[in-house]
Parts: structure tokens; C-alpha cells; sequence
């Protein structure tokens, strides 16, 4: 799914990565719990920056963006566990918390011009 907004198709794509890291993990790895934490909240961010989309005014369009920065900082943290626990290899950990680290960026970015703004 395309769309006009850098952030919206960074946080779809790695939203993406983490369906497909969750699958592997349970499939190959045999862990449940760890995945579904990372499932949730890797995937929340690019669902909360759909849902600002439609927001009801501005203060709510920062506050969805708000908790997607929120919901990205707790999918760095499983990130960090996964590759500490050695359920993900370094390049696997290199490629998702760079991913992580850009989409923390930009929602930082934005948010932060918003609040420049008075919003």
C-alpha cells in the first residue's frame, strides 16, 4: 500500500518486516511471547500514523504521531532483547533497529515541528 507520506510508507514497510520477523520467530524459533510483543508494537506505529490521517483536529494529529513515537521507542527495545537473547543474528538486528532508528527520526522530526507550531 503506497502513499504520498514518507513516514506512512516507512512505518508500512517495516511494518511489513516485523509481520515477517513474528512468523519466523514462532515458525523457526519456537518463541511466542517475544514475537507478539514486537508484532504489537512494531506494527501499532504505522497503524497510528494511518489513523493521524483522519485525526479529529491538530492536537490529535500529534498525539497519534505522539504514540507511534511511543509505540517505535518500545519496538526498539525487543529489538535490543531479541539480538541479546540471540533469537535474531547481528545483521538481522543491524537491518531492523536501523529501520527503527530512521521511522524514531522522522516521527521526531514531525512531532517536533508541530510543537514549534503551538500544536
Amino acid at each position: 500500500m503506497k502513499d504520498n507520506s514518507l513516514i506512512y510508507n516507512k512505518s508500512y514497510t517495516f511494518a511489513i518486516r516485523i509481520v515477517k520477523l513474528a512468523r519466523h520467530l514462532n515458525k523457526n524459533k519456537n518463541e511466542f511471547i517475544l514475537s507478539k510483543q514486537i508484532l504489537r508494537s512494531g506494527t501499532a506505529i504505522g497503524a497510528l500514523v494511518s489513523e493521524s490521517k483522519f485525526a479529529q483536529s491538530k492536537a490529535d494529529f500529534k498525539n497519534k504521531l505522539m504514540i507511534a513515537l511511543k509505540e517505535a521507542n518500545e519496538t526498539q527495545y525487543w529489538i535490543n532483547l531479541l539480538h541479546d537473547t540471540e533469537y535474531i543474528t547481528l545483521k538481522e538486528f543491524e537491518s531492523l533497529i536501523d529501520g527503527n532508528k530512521e521511522i524514531v527520526s522522522l516521527l521526531v522530526a514531525i512531532t517536533k515541528t508541530l510543537k514549534e507550531k503551538g500544536i
